[in-house]
Parts: C-alpha cells; structure tokens; sequence
C-alpha cells in the first residue's frame, strides 16, 4: 500500500483536521506503510520530512489563517508517477483536493475522500447564503467517484444522506488520555494567568463567526464576576472579541501540548457555542481532562456529549438557556464531578490506534475491490 494524501490543511496549522491527518499518516508510519502528503507551504521554520510535497498558496482573504494552495500540476504529477500511489485520499473537495481528483482519474488510482467542514453551514456567519445550492451541486460532483466517503460522526453522516450523499462511513476521532487527563492541582495554572476567581469556564478553538465565540462574551457580561472565562485559540475575530470583552475574560491565543492540557484540566467546565462541528475534537480533549462541557446542540458534538451525563446541550443562540445550564454546572459541584468523571470514562474508550486500524482496513477494501477487478 502506497497512500498520497490530498489536504488544504497539516501541521504545523493548529485545527483539529490537521492534527487528525497528522496523526493518521504517524500512524501510517509506524505500520511501515509509504505515504506523501501534497499540502499548503506553511512556516518555514517547520521540520518536514520528504514525505510532505508543498505546494504555493496565498492567504485567504475572508479567513487569513487558512491558505490557498495553488498546485503546480506537472510537479504534482511528476511527484505521483515517481511515488506511484495505490490509493488516493482527498481530504478537502477544492483547490488541492480538484488536483488529487483528477490525477485519481488521470492515472485510475482508487480515490477516497474524508468530509472534515459543513461548509453549507459556514456560508450563512459570511452573508453567502444564497451559493449553497450551487455548492451541494459542486460537493455531489465532486465525490460521485470516490470509492467511499470518511464522515467523523453520526449526525454529519445523516447531514449527507439527507443531502442525496451515499457511500458513507464513519470515521471517528480518538484522543490521547495520556496527555489529556484530571488534575486535583491548578495553582500553577491560576498563576499564569492571575486567575482568582472561584470558577474558570474555558473556550478552546477558532476565534471566528461560525464558532458563535461571541455568545461567550455577551454571556461573561452578564453572570458572576465568580467566574473566570478562559478564551484559548486565535482568529480573525480576537482583536474585536478582546474589545468587547469585560475583565474577567482571558485570551490566551493558541495552547499546545502540556499548556493546553493545563487548562482543559483546570477548569470548571467547557462552552462550546459552536453550531457548525462535524465533531468537536476539543470536546473530547476536554471530557478526557475529566472536564464536562456545555455545547450547542447541534453538529457533530450531539455526538459526544450524553445530557445531563457527560454536559449539558443548549439551543445554539439562546442566552438565557446558556445562562441556566452555565449556573446549574457550577452550583452543582457534585453533579459536576460525577459529569467529569463520566466524560473521562467515555474518552477512554476513544482510542486512536482502534480508529486508525478501522481506516486501514477501509483502505485495504478499496485496494482490494480494484484488484479483484482487474483480475
């Protein structure tokens, strides 16, 4: 098996798609398993390997921290023929991923893709509604030809099948309990940040319109001033979410690593206003901490969280129900502890290395099928 890997987004980018893909071809690495994956140019101070083939872009201009790529196809071509790649993953449906398709076609390589983004969704925070049907139109020509289509949850998969999508297999997301786990002590962390109020409700993600993060803010304005709000994560809307934030609110931009797993830890809770998720990876990241989490209900985080046992779901833009669910988390300390501890036990049972496994074996189906049929 020889894999190429089309994506418009990889390490060292902090979003939850590149650091599943990144896992997945470490994964792909350990099992001696040849991959290149064909992505964006990104930080040059960035270590890459000569398994990554990257490709000039340009920075998007309604979202800075996302990049174009703009693919040289001969290079990429000359690339594939060198590598000569048994399988073809596309993991996004435009630029990168139109070059992936249609070398997959070019040179009869089965293709696969991987569903990551509602961008249908996105396009309402962005005043573009009226493109959506012209977008599905694109989605459902883009992916008639793929073998199978890699969704992270239940509820994306009924997105797709209620849009006409068929072919579709969950691929979920795992996390690392070694990394993310409980800690009784937070002192440390309080200090870093000055924070002395009783309670921390902490946000981690993208600063950006279809995240709802303003939600947060207007919710920071109104509740106790016993609560610490933890913002973590950066984006093209933190200089006017800090503007408008009152004193209890900390930006802390983008954690990684031992930081991030600091504050999953030390906070209370998690809020997550996001409608758009076609899962939440913070949300388990957080659960894995032991550190329950009051979402939107709706997206792909419908998936993780069991009310009233591992968090609490609220109607996406309903202040008062975020409110009420935000005070009855933190009133009900016990009931709280009994949520972390649930959350903890439902991350346990998410392990990489069992999803990772699942994939291959999609792979191998695919590579197989086409075998059996040249046979």
């Amino acid at each position: 098996m020889k894999v190429a890997l089309f994506t418009d987004t990889f390490a060292p980018e902090v979003n939850g798609v590149a650091r599943t893909l990144k896992r997945w071809v470490d994964f792909l690495e350990s099992r001696g398993i040849d991959f290149r994956v064909f992505a964006p140019e990104t930080r040059k101070d960035y270590l890459f390997t000569n398994s990554i083939y990257h490709l000039k872009s340009f920075r998007f201009f309604l979202y800075p921290e996302c990049r174009l790529a703009i693919p040289n196809v001969i290079a990429v071509r000359e690339q594939l023929e060198r590598f000569q790649p048994t399988l073809i993953h596309v993991a996004t449906p435009f630029n990168i991923g139109l070059c992936g398709l249609h070398y997959a076609k070019k040179m009869n390589i089965p293709f696969v893709a991987s569903y990551h983004t509602h961008f249908d969704q996105y396009l309402q925070y962005y005043n573009l509604d009226f493109l959506s049907p012209w977008l599905w139109r694109y989605m459902h020509w883009f992916h008639r030809s793929a073998k199978k289509i890699f969704v992270p949850s239940e509820e994306t998969l009924q997105h797709l099948q209620q849009h006409g999508f068929t072919n579709l297999h969950i691929w979920p997301r795992g996390v690392d309990c070694t990394a993310f786990y409980p800690r009784e002590n937070n002192e440390s962390f309080r200090k870093t940040y000055n924070i002395t109020a009783r309670h921390i409700v902490l946000y981690v993600g993208r600063l950006a319109r279809e995240k709802n993060v303003d939600l947060l803010i207007q919710l920071a304005k109104q509740m106790s001033s016993s609560i610490h709000w933890l913002i973590v994560g950066d984006g093209p809307l933190r200089e006017q979410l800090k503007q408008n934030a009152p004193n209890n609110v900390t930006f802390t931009g983008f954690l990684s690593g031992e930081q991030l797993a600091e504050a999953y830890a030390a906070a209370d809770i998690l809020a997550f206003p996001s409608p758009t998720e076609t899962f939440g990876n913070v949300v388990l990241e957080s659960f894995a901490s032991g550190t329950p989490a009051v979402c939107a209900n709706r997206g792909g985080v419908t998936t993780i969280v069991k009310e009233q046992q591992t968090g609490l779901l609220c109607p996406p833009d309903d202040l008062n129900n975020w409110k009420k669910a935000i005070e009855y988390m933190l009133e009900n300390e016990q009931e709280r502890k009994q949520m972390g501890k649930a959350a903890r036990e439902y991350a346990q049972t998410k392990d990489w290395e069992n999803i990772f496994s699942e994939l291959l074996s999609h792979y191998e189906q695919v590579i197989h099928t086409r075998h059996s049929h040249y046979a």
